[in-house]
């Protein structure tokens, strides 16, 4: 709890963010918006609110030790009154930030009744995570999530008890996501089982 209040504090002193969104954009959504989450919080940051986190309870432990090896968590979460209050323009553009050989998609569902859709991309380094984008796009709600440095799928669950990040939770029980990862761990299975097959 005082992790998450500490977090929130500083999100608020922390100012520049390497999120892609033009400071006019994210002015123009905050604008129409009718509530607004930001948060913004680099390295040092992160370091000074693991601090304040004891480590006594193994939960907390756990959390303390994956924001301290982070290199940064940014978030902008706007929620609309009305339908078309942002366009699909901007989300596309958002997303072509992200068209690069460092990023790769692992989640774009889209739900046609409803007109939501998620992207999930993971950031790769020498075969290792060391980051994680989601953009989770609503008729009425906008989430941008960006973390940067080594986070694992099942990290999420404890990152999205921190303030701003709850949308974690409904990217980690998004079915596809969850089918991604199984896919990923199969994978793994497969190349194990060929290095055995290679040494016997």
């Amino acid at each position: 709890m005082m992790g998450a209040a500490v977090l929130a504090l500083a999100a608020r002193a922390q100012q520049t963010s390497p999120l892609p969104l033009p400071p006019a954009v994210e002015k123009e959504l905050a604008a129409r918006a009718s509530n607004v989450t930001e948060v913004t919080l680099g390295k040092n940051m992160l370091g000074f609110a693991a601090k304040f986190m004891n480590g006594k309870d193994q939960d907390e432990a756990a959390t303390k030790r994956l924001i301290e090896n982070l290199d940064g968590i940014y978030v902008r979460e706007y929620e609309f009154d009305k339908d078309g209050q942002y366009s699909m323009d901007e989300v596309a553009k958002l997303r072509s930030y992200f068209a690069t050989s460092e990023w790769t998609p692992i989640v774009h569902s889209h739900e046609r009744n409803s007109g939501e859709t998620t992207d999930v991309l993971l950031k790769m380094v020498n075969g290792e995570t060391r980051g994680m984008f989601v953009l989770s796009a609503e008729p009425r709600e906008l989430s941008i999530v960006l973390i940067l440095g080594p986070v694992r799928m099942e990290d999420l669950a404890r990152l999205k008890g921190l303030g701003g990040l709850g949308v974690l939770g409904d990217i980690q029980s998004n079915p596809k996501f969850k089918d991604k990862d199984k896919d990923k761990d199969k994978d793994k299975d497969k190349d194990k089982d060929k290095t055995k097959g290679g040494t016997e």
